[in-house]
């Protein structure tokens, strides 16, 4: 009987893909039936080999041994994945397999998942691609009915292997070239880079702000408060207001306006990212997992994707999801909606896979089972299902201007014609457990006291205020708004037709950000992300080339033709080659004092009690910093051991102030009892330190050597 090996990317798609074609019988690292073996490459099973691979002279970081530029690549598999790479060797050349699918993610980087392991187990098969976007069994089953000839992607591999070695040849050079130039472990990447950079010019631009006062005069009339502009001398306010009460207000113009404020679009990855971070502060990559287990257990379409729409042909799949939402999520009960669907279908803007959704698994899930945290995401995501198709939020806005001692003043208010989404927001916001950051949006209250003014009206004498106010500085990067500024990164220089645009991909932006904070150059506080001494002074000394994102949008303006077919492969990877030793050559030595600048200063213990000056902490002893001074406090001094006490930086640091320190539960080798204590310092300038314990016994202090 001939067989069809299916290959997907993890086990638990695997498995659902199998359970889709009927395969049942479990078999070591793959499933078997009804004509089909499938199984799975754990995400990244072949990757391209460390620059050792290509020879002794790379084994240690050089500045002499760059730059390093393959000529034929190399390929490794992962250390702890060698067997999955054997059964899937195997499988792909048993004799009764006929044919190969590729069921790895519908993307570039899928592609480069399964042609690495097709090229390196020497595959020969013929190759077909499935290309799905929903792990239901009826999207499972649609695709299999409308397998392609995996040779129509050869152009999309060819722009994913493009990438892979780009990004290998920079990231490799670069990160061993600043490195070995500033003595520390630089890590520099073509997409983490620049957004370290971003996060630093927002720490420089919060840094450098001076905040500026300023004050309003406010008129109070009939109730309602009008504002003049800005005002920075306190003294013209004061007399503005001063003014204004002895004088008369004038209405000179009541303006209304219509405005509608269209409903929010279906979740890429990113805003779905944002509004968990935003709403429940979840990281990226908590985010983007909640959402991959949600897709494994098919409540969730998948959750890797760019786009915000729905493909043309899914309009009564997403009418049937929005009428189960409706009657399961608990914020809908009472609400009026009608649904309008065709608002989220466009084909044209759904590149691998569409916006995310909840599927009509829904239907069957005991939601009450999930995690809290997988079934927020889940509501999430069906809220904002609602929303996108819900009626656009209409009021309309009104506008006053006054005139009083010769300035103007202002009023403004709006009234509701048509609630809409904002109605469905509201609704689910008030059954969060808590406050969530609000945005800023101009429909964002449901209600505003509208001016009551009529143009002509007038005002005698009216009473006036002034309120002094401050300039407020930019607020720090969070995950939400990082993400957004990634997302928009370079697009004004990236093709609109290209498949990637900003820094990284919705499926790579969190692993970036965890990147950075994992490597030190990037700390949470809160919500907040912060760069490090390290992160600011590793942008102050890369070029422009390698902080800023136009080097992203030129490369995916390259990879988008490469991957139709107009562009050359190798012309790429040359000029990434001449840029790479371009970069080498600029660099050739540093001055001492600038090869000092990542240099850590370490935290000074404390003052020698002998030349007074700075005592430090090493692995093993604290010591003086003094060379000619043998002052050394020794970390596993008997003394310590025997009495089981572990010689702690903070005991050090009062020894070294104080002469003594209080210890609790000091052990006696003497009687085998503990004891509250005082540890003496006591040194006579010998090569050791000695100690002296003083132990208050039936209140009497006693002194043991």
């Amino acid at each position: 009987m001939r067989e069809t090996l299916v290959i997907a990317e993890k086990p638990s798609v695997a498995a659902t893909i199998a359970a889709a074609l009927g395969a049942t019988e479990k078999k070591d690292g793959y499933i078997k039936g009804n004509g089909y073996l499938v199984s799975w490459c754990v995400g990244h099973l072949v990757q391209l080999a460390e620059a050792a691979a290509y020879g002794e002279q790379y084994k240690k970081w050089s500045y002499d041994s760059l730059p390093i530029l393959p000529q034929e690549w190399q390929y490794t598999v992962a250390a702890d994945k060698g067997k999955q790479f054997k059964i899937l060797k195997d499988l792909m050349h048993r004799a009764d397999v006929s044919e190969v699918v590729n069921a790895c993610d519908a993307g570039r980087e899928g592609e480069l998942i399964f042609r690495f392991v097709y090229e390196v187990a020497g595959c020969k098969k013929p190759m077909r691609r499935l290309w799905i976007s929903s792990m239901e069994e009826s999207a499972i089953k649609a695709g299999f009915a409308s397998l392609k000839d995996g040779k129509a992607y050869d152009s999309l591999y060819s722009s994913a292997l493009c990438r892979a070695k780009a990004d290998w040849i920079v990231g490799i050079n670069m990160t061993r070239l600043f490195s070995c130039l500033y003595g520390k472990t630089l890590n520099v990447g073509r997409v983490q880079t620049p957004t370290l950079k971003m996060l630093v010019d927002r720490d420089a631009a919060i840094t450098t702000f001076r905040k500026e006062k300023y004050y309003h005069v406010r008129l109070s009339l009939s109730g309602v408060e009008a504002a003049s502009a800005k005002i920075h001398a306190a003294e013209d306010a004061a007399a503005l207001k001063a003014a204004c009460e002895a004088s008369q207000a004038v209405c000179v113009s009541v303006t209304r306006e219509k405005k509608t404020i269209a409903p929010p679009k279906l979740f890429d990855l990113t805003s779905l990212q944002r509004e968990a971070n935003r709403i429940y502060g979840y990281t990226a990559k908590q985010s983007l997992d909640l959402a991959q287990a949600l897709y494994e257990k098919k409540l969730l379409t998948y959750p890797r994707t760019d786009s915000s729409y729905l493909t043309d042909d899914m309009g009564d799949t997403a009418a049937g999801i929005a009428a189960l939402l409706g009657g399961t999520l608990p914020f809908m009960q009472g609400a009026a909606f009608t649904p309008e669907i065709f608002r989220l279908l466009d084909s044209k803007k759904v590149p691998d896979h569409h916006a995310i959704i909840p599927t009509m698994e829904l239907e069957k899930a005991d939601l009450a089972a999930l995690p809290e945290s997988e079934r927020n995401i889940l509501t999430l995501a069906g809220a904002r299902l609602l929303m996108a198709c819900a009626e656009p939020h209409i009021f309309e806005a009104v506008t006053a201007v006054l005139s009083c001692a010769g300035q103007e003043f202002t009023a403004k208010g709006k009234t509701v014609l048509a609630a809409g989404w904002k109605d469905l927001e509201r609704r689910f916001m008030a059954t969060l457990k808590k406050k969530t950051d609000t945005e800023d949006d101009e429909g964002n209250a449901l209600s505003l006291d509208v001016p009551p003014f009529t143009e002509g009206q007038t005002f005698d004498n009216p009473q006036a205020v002034v309120t002094e106010h401050f300039t407020t500085p930019p607020k720090p990067h969070n995950e939400a708004s990082l993400l957004s500024a990634m997302e928009r990164a370079g697009n004004e220089e990236t093709d609109p037709d290209a498949e990637r645009q900003g820094l990284g991909t919705p499926a790579t932006r969190a692993a970036i950000i965890e990147k950075l904070v994992k490597g030190g150059f990037v700390e949470r506080k809160g919500k907040q992300l912060i760069p490090t001494k390290s992160g600011t002074e590793l942008v102050c000394v890369l070029p422009d080339v390698l902080t800023s994102p136009k080097l992203t949008a030129d490369w995916e303006n390259n990879l988008t033709q490469i991957a139709k077919g107009q562009a050359d492969p190798d012309s790429f990877m040359t000029g990434i080659a001449e840029m790479t030793q371009g970069l080498v050559k600029t660099y050739p030595f540093l001055s001492d004092k600038e090869k000092e600048r990542f240099k850590e200063e370490k935290p000074v213990i404390g003052k020698c009690p002998r030349c007074g000056a700075n005592v430090y902490e090493s692995k093993k002893n604290y010591y003086c910093s003094n060379r000619d001074c043998a002052f050394t406090m020794w970390k596993n001094d008997r003394f310590f051991e025997e009495r089981k006490v572990a010689f702690s930086p903070k005991i050090a640091a009062a020894l070294l102030k104080d002469g003594k320190t209080k210890v609790k539960k000091l052990y006696s080798p003497k009687t085998g009892k503990t004891y509250d204590g005082t540890i003496l310092l006591v040194d006579t300038g010998g090569k050791y330190v000695n100690y002296r314990i003083a132990i208050q016994r039936d209140r009497e202090v006693t002194q043991q050597a």
